[in-house]
C-alpha cells in the first residue's frame, strides 16, 4: 500500500541542502510519526524543522573535525508512513523501509517520537549480524516503563522492549541525562540489567575537560561493539530545547551534548536517530538548531573517522 509523501516533505528542503539520495555513504531519513506521544503532539513535523535549521550549515567545515559531510550525504526525504495506524503496524512498515536504506548507507533518522527507535534497532541489529548492539541513549526519561499508561507500548517503553528482545546488550547500554519522575524500578532498570546511567544531576556543572571521566567510562564500556546512538532532544534543559513534547527542567546544555558526541566519534557507530523535536512549541528555532547541529556534528565525526582524520582522544 502506498501512502504518499506528507505535504511537508519536499525536495527543496534537504538536510544541509544535500543532494537527493543515490549512492552516497551517508543518508538522512525523515520519520514523521508522533502517534505514540504521551503529552504534546507535533514531533511528526520535526524532520522538516531540523532540515530547515540545518541550511546555515550547508557549506560548513566542522571546527573540530575539519571536514564537511555534504559531499558524502544524501537526503531520502520523509518516509511515507501512515499517521494513524496502530503502533505495531507502524513499526513493521518503518522497519521494512529502513532496512534497505541501512543496507546501503550509514543512516541518520530524524523523528518523530521516540517509539520509532524500536523499529530502527530491529533493522539495525539484523543489518549487523543479529548480535545485540551497544546503545548510547540521551534522554530526560528512562523509557523503560513496562507499559505506556495502560497501553502495551509507546514512546516510553521502547528501551524496555529493546532489552527484552535482545536488540541491545544490557552491559553495553548507557543512558545520559535522565531526570524525570518515575518509579525506582523504571528509573534504574538499565543499571539493574547491567548497564550504566549518567543522570542529569551527576552531570551538573561538568563540561569540556570535566566530562573526560564520563567519556572514558562510556568508551571503556562500549568498546568497539557496533553502537547505535539515539538522541531525544528533551535530554537538553528546556532553556536549550523548549520545542519538545515532554520537557523536563534541569537538563543538559547544548555544549555538554556536543562535547560527548565529539569525544565519542571514534566508537563503532552504525547509525543515529534524533527524535522528539516538536517545532510548534519552539522559540526562535533554538530546538531545531540544536538538533541540526548535533546531527551535523555526528556526521562530521563519522566522515572524519572513515578518513582517519579524528583528533586524538581528549584533544
Amino acid at each position: 500500500m502506498s501512502y504518499g509523501l506528507p505535504a511537508y516533505a519536499n525536495s527543496s528542503n534537504r538536510f544541509l541542502a544535500a543532494a537527493e539520495l543515490h549512492e552516497q555513504p551517508f543518508a538522512i531519513v525523515g520519520v514523521p510519526f508522533d502517534g505514540a506521544v504521551s503529552n504534546r503532539p507535533g514531533a511528526r513535523f520535526g524532520p522538516q524543522a531540523i532540515r530547515a535549521a540545518s541550511l546555515m550549515l550547508c557549506d560548513g567545515i566542522h571546527p573540530l573535525f575539519n571536514v564537511s559531510p555534504i559531499d558524502q550525504l544524501g537526503d531520502a526525504l520523509d518516509l511515507p508512513l501512515p499517521s494513524a495506524s496502530p503502533l505495531p503496524e507502524l513499526r513493521r512498515l518503518l522497519q521494512a523501509q529502513a532496512a534497505p536504506l541501512m543496507a546501503r548507507h550509514h543512516c541518520v533518522f530524524l523523528g518523530g517520537d521516540h517509539s520509532v527507535t524500536l523499529a530502527l534497532l530491529r533493522a539495525a541489529q539484523a543489518q549487523n549480524g543479529g548480535a545485540p548492539l551497544a546503545l548510547l541513549h540521551f534522554d530526560a526519561h528512562c523509557d523503560t516503563w513496562s507499559d505506556h499508561f495502560g497501553e502495551p507500548s509507546g514512546h516510553g517503553t521502547w528501551t524496555y522492549e529493546a532489552l527484552h528482545e535482545g536488540l541491545v546488550s544490557p552491559a553495553h547500554t548507557v543512558q545520559i541525562g535522565l531526570r524525570s519522575s518515575g518509579s525506582r524500578a523504571a528509573r534504574n532498570y538499565v543499571v539493574d540489567q547491567g548497564g550504566q546511567i549518567f543522570d542529569a544531576r551527576a552531570l551538573r556543572g561538568l563540561d569540556g575537560a570535566a566530562l573526560q571521566p564520563v567519556v572514558a567510562a562510556i568508551r571503556q564500556r562500549i568498546g568497539q561493539r557496533p553502537c547505535y546512538l539515539t538522541l531525544d532532544i528533551d535530554c537538553l534543559d528546556p532553556a536549550f530545547a523548549p520545542g519538545t513534547g515532554t520537557p523536563e527542567p534541569g537538563g543538559l546544555s547544548s555544549s555538554q551534548v556536543l562535547t560527548l558526541i565529539e569525544e565519542l566519534a571514534d566508537l563503532n557507530w552504525i547509525g543515529m536517530d534524533c527524535v522528539e523535536v516538536a517545532p510548534a512549541y519552539d522559540h526562535a528555532e533554538i530546538t531545531s538548531l540544536a538538533a541540526a547541529t548535533f546531527v551535523w556534528t555526528y556526521l562530521s565525526g563519522q566522515v572524519a573517522r572513515r578518513q582517519g582524520l579524528l583528533p586524538a582522544a581528549g584533544a
